[in-house]
């Protein structure tokens, strides 16, 4: 199994409640029901961490890497516009990270600090995004298992 760490940034924890017009309905808890579900098919294994404070997402972070973790989902959600601990934190880590976004920032004129740090960003595709995502990170993680084995 693959153990990927999914940071869920400020706010995250009242999705479905807070602004459904952009964020949708779908709640914290059934948005990872969905990822378990995801992953599990894929070979994926999921710590999922809800946190309002950027100190305690880059003490996680830290731990998870010294846990052994090989991926990192990330939504930065309110930590995207001045999280520039987190994304020092991310940038001196070895696992690859994946930034993710429900809504497209870009069209609406946001910018994320945090993307700086990760391989790539996932934004526009509401809940499926974390699917994609996982995808994505899983994919990350066969290649670097691969130029470790060769």
């Amino acid at each position: 199994m693959k153990r990927i760490l999914v940071l869920q940034g400020a706010n995250m924890s009242a999705l479905g409640k807070r602004e459904p017009e952009i964020y949708g309905t779908t709640t914290a808890v059934e948005l990872d029901a969905l990822m378990h579900k995801h992953a599990e098919e894929r070979g994926l294994k999921l710590e999922i961490f809800y946190t309002h404070h950027e100190g305690d997402a880059i003490s996680r972070v830290y731990q998870a890497v010294e846990d052994g973790i090989e991926g990192v989902l990330i939504n930065p959600a309110g930590f995207l516009h001045a999280g520039f601990a987190l994304r020092d934190c991310l940038h001196g880590i070895q696992p690859p990270v994946v930034e993710v976004h429900m809504t497209n920032i870009d069209k609406r004129g946001r910018r994320s600090v945090t993307a700086e740090a990760a391989q790539g960003v996932i934004t526009g595709f509401g809940i499926r995004s974390y699917l994609h995502g996982l995808n994505v990170l899983g994919e990350l993680i066969d290649d670097r298992r691969s130029v470790v084995a060769t």
